[in-house]
């Protein structure tokens, strides 16, 4: 397979055509991303990132589908959703909630490496979320490209749609799988989960909790501090046979 260098520039911003790194995603997610791509969501969504990026504009990340190709849809245990990637420079390399080896821990990653030490005793070094990606986490930005200084700044252009589409084939596997939704955006995802799960499949376990970020970790419906989390996945996990190391 042909990879555009693009791909592997950890932090960097996208130079390639999206077309180009469509081309890319690995063999078990292409049916699911090719359907996209062919709908009107998919082309509006190709030209309007490569006419913004033709135009000047500093998109992020590099590594534009990097969740798929570390976390196989065959290999899936764990999905993380995401909102949109980190929009200051070397900060987004693919991966929800993961930064680059070297950056600053951002504010939600830092909290959610409190909570995982509170709940379970690990001490997770590192920002890059890579080691539990390669384990099967799927960590699924909602929209997966952003612009410098603008949060949100590629939302509901045709994004969601593949992100709906990607969550309804993990969905569909008959392998058990846990789903952390935090934070109204990720939660609404929750209706389309569970109505894709086939009929005598393991019963997903979804878990639902403020987001991490300081400005909603600590407080009520569910706070994300104190929610428990990895603990209660990495128990459904190990019942299934399943289990990852949160430490990786």
């Amino acid at each position: 397979m042909t990879r555009q260098p693009a791909l592997f520039e950890a932090g960097g911003c996208l130079a390639a055509p999206l077309s180009a790194l469509l081309d890319t995603v690995p063999a078990d997610w292409r049916p699911v991303v090719d359907r996209w791509r062919d709908a009107e969501a998919g082309r509006s969504l190709a030209r309007f990132v490569d006419e913004r990026v033709a135009g000047g504009a500093t998109v992020y990340p590099a590594a534009v589908f990097r969740a798929l190709e570390l976390t196989p849809l065959s290999d899936v245990k764990v999905v993380m959703v995401g909102q949109d990637p980190y929009h200051g420079p070397g900060q987004a390399h693919g991966l929800a909630f993961s930064v680059p080896s070297g950056q600053k821990t951002p504010p939600s990653l830092r909290n959610m490496l409190l909570e995982l030490r509170r709940d379970l005793g690990i001490e997770r070094p590192g920002t890059d979320l890579s080691g539990w990606a390669r384990q099967g986490v799927l960590l699924l930005n909602t929209s997966l490209t952003v612009e410098d200084g603008q949060p949100g700044s590629h939302a509901r252009r045709g994004w969601e749609s593949l992100t709906e589409a990607l969550l309804q084939a993990v969905a569909r596997r008959p392998e058990p799988c846990a789903y952390l939704l935090w934070g109204a955006h990720a939660q609404r995802f929750e209706a389309l989960i569970r109505s894709a799960v086939p009929a005598g499949a393991p019963v997903p376990l979804v878990l639902m909790s403020n987001h991490p970020s300081p400005l909603s970790a600590r407080r009520p419906p569910v706070p994300f501090l104190g929610n428990g989390h990895f603990g209660a996945v990495q128990r459904y996990l190990a019942a299934h046979g399943r289990p990852i190391d949160w430490s990786a």
